[in-house]
């Protein structure tokens, strides 16, 4: 049940998403969905984590309601498109 929800919640653009840019390597990525805020938060660290493990540098982390269309941005893609996700303007 729960997972349905998310699903909607996040095709409806409105589900919680943890959002994770690093300034080496130049990225953006994308972790999520979530039902809730606080359910993001709680999942955050672990993510650091990983990123931090795999050597990541000035790591910026915001928590979002958002769609992204793509979950790991590089850096030609960032140049290229600008940050490709359609943020709810009504909830950010």
């Amino acid at each position: 049940m729960k997972e349905t929800l998310v699903n909607f919640l996040n095709f409806s653009g409105i589900a919680w998403w943890i959002k994770i840019f690093t300034v080496d390597p130049c990225c953006t990525y994308y972790f999520g969905p979530f039902l809730t805020s606080e359910e993001a938060k709680a999942a955050e660290a672990g993510y650091l984590e990983d990123l931090e493990d795999e050597g990541a540098q000035g790591i910026q982390v915001s928590i979002q309601q958002c769609q992204p269309v793509e979950l790991t941005i590089y850096d030609d893609e960032l140049e290229n498109s600008g940050d490709r996700v359609m943020v709810n303007p009504v909830f950010n």
